[in-house]
């Protein structure tokens, strides 16, 4: 096992290991009916990012529990990262035990669904990982005594991505932090931002993604107009997707997500186009207004490409515009078992599909007077007496305005006069437009008289003068 590194602590913006997921988030949950081709999931992503999502399939799919965490250690054999693999085969051994598959001494039929613990590959990479440390080091050292910037920030981003593969994230966060002193360019300094981006995005510390995503869209060189840069562009509006996502902001991260570039979309230590795709349509669909859904998703040139990718949620979309709710709330309960396996999207499918629910609610009432709950019942895929609770809780939040004849089954809007509220807005702004001029009144004899107001502090008592308050400042 590596010991503690031998180089100067740092302190960087905030502490890596804070997570910000509440409570809900964490709430347990089993997927029972998967139809996910996990081979070719997992072939979307790379280090880490797959190590992540294939562990948390196997805590949350019985089903698929045995393949990724087989697929898991396969992957994690060819780093460093000896303390995951330890993990990985230690459920792998508790899963086949209690599903009574563990291997015979005989090496029988089930010793084919186990493969023992490798002490050997562990001694070897163990002194592997301490050798390379060591040399990284000792460069690191070299090149600082000669003083040569950008010598010693590829050290640091050596050591980070060394640490990385040994994953140590609290020390690859410091090496990667540690860089940002030795920049000698813009695209240094983005470069440096990316690297703490990703690792925070692992730590999944969100207010340090949204403070690096700022640094990087801040620094001088970097310009979103020129084509080089929409790469980076690209993952940092991912990035900032995924951090608003976290914090529960949809439609600012639906924003964010709708603004990737899919000829430049490459960001496979994190997510894939198709993520993209998803966590964007269901963002937009549960936020975004019907001309602001037909706009920026519908219309979308850009978008469009993300959505050929996941053509169920298109069909989706689609038929959600198009006001066909029936099928496209079966089609949204048909792929969620899938989005409850996705480790960024699934604490908040429930709170996602019941907004989606809501909105389609809120647009099938609001062209009429008044409606049929039992037609409105038959269009939503539900009883009678659990749409009048849905539409109850609705109208009490005021997101529909009208009642519910619970007698005869009719949802009626509520008689609105619009002459009263015409001259009721009237007066409202009458109102605001007279406290503005006696505002504007009131400063331009101010300024005349050239009155000043001293005001008083703590250093008047004792014998300093104060400055006056100038209303021409």
């Amino acid at each position: 096992m590596l010991g503690p590194a031998p180089i100067e602590p740092m302190q960087v913006d905030m502490q890596p290991e804070h997570n910000e997921n509440t409570e809900e988030d964490n709430e347990p949950f089993i997927v029972e009916n998967p139809t996910l081709d996990l081979e070719s999931y997992a072939a979307n992503y790379s280090g880490l990012a797959k190590l992540h999502r294939l562990l948390f399939i196997a805590d949350h799919c019985p089903v698929l529990k045995v393949e990724a965490l087989k697929m898991a250690i396969t992957h994690v054999s060819f780093t460093c990262n000896i303390s995951l693999y330890q993990t990985l085969h230690r459920k792998l051994v508790e899963t086949l035990g209690s599903a009574g598959r563990l291997p015979d001494v005989a090496g029988g039929a089930a010793s084919k669904d186990f493969a023992p613990i490798d002490n050997q590959w562990i001694e070897v990479r163990s002194k592997k990982a301490a050798v390379l440390l060591e040399k990284l080091d000792t460069d690191l050292k070299n090149y600082k005594s000669n003083s040569i910037k950008e010598s010693i920030r590829r050290g640091h981003d050596d050591l980070g991505d060394h640490y990385l593969d040994c994953g140590d994230l609290s020390n690859a966060l410091k090496c990667y932090s540690k860089a940002r002193d030795y920049c000698t360019s813009g695209k240094h300094v983005v470069e440096m931002c990316l690297n703490v981006i990703k690792v925070s995005i692992y730590l999944q510390n969100w207010a340090h993604v949204v403070s690096y995503v700022g640094k990087a869209e801040s620094t001088p060189d970097f310009s979103e107009g020129k084509e080089s840069n929409q790469t980076v562009l690209t993952k940092l509006r991912c990035a900032s997707g995924l951090a608003e996502l976290a914090g529960r902001k949809y439609k600012s991260a639906a924003k964010h997500f709708l603004q990737a570039n899919f000829d430049h979309c490459d960001f496979p230590e994190i997510l894939s186009p198709s993520n993209v795709a998803v966590y964007g349509g269901l963002c937009a669909l549960a936020t975004f207004d019907r001309h602001e859904l037909q706009k920026n998703v519908i219309f979308s040139s850009s978008f469009k490409l993300f959505l050929e990718l996941e053509p169920q949620l298109r069909d989706i979309i689609f038929k959600f515009y198009q006001s066909k709710y029936a099928s496209c709330l079966k089609l949204l309960d048909e792929m969620k078992d899938n989005l409850l396996l996705d480790m960024y999207i699934a604490p908040h499918v429930n709170t996602l599909y019941s907004q989606i629910r809501n909105r389609a609610l809120i647009q099938y009432f609001s062209p009429y007077m008044s409606a049929d709950m039992r037609k409105m019942a038959e269009s939503f895929n539900t009883s009678v007496p659990a749409l009048e609770d849905e539409l109850m809780q609705l109208i009490l939040d005021g997101q529909i305005q009208a009642r519910i004849d619970s007698h005869n089954k009719v949802l009626v809007a509520k008689d609105v006069d619009q002459r009263c509220t015409t001259f009721e807005r009237s007066l409202t702004i009458g109102r605001e437009y007279q406290r503005r001029t006696r505002m504007l009144i009131l400063r331009s004899v101010i300024l005349r008289h050239n009155i000043h107001v001293k005001v008083r502090s703590k250093s008047a008592a004792s014998g300093v003068p104060t400055e006056g308050f100038d209303p021409r400042e």
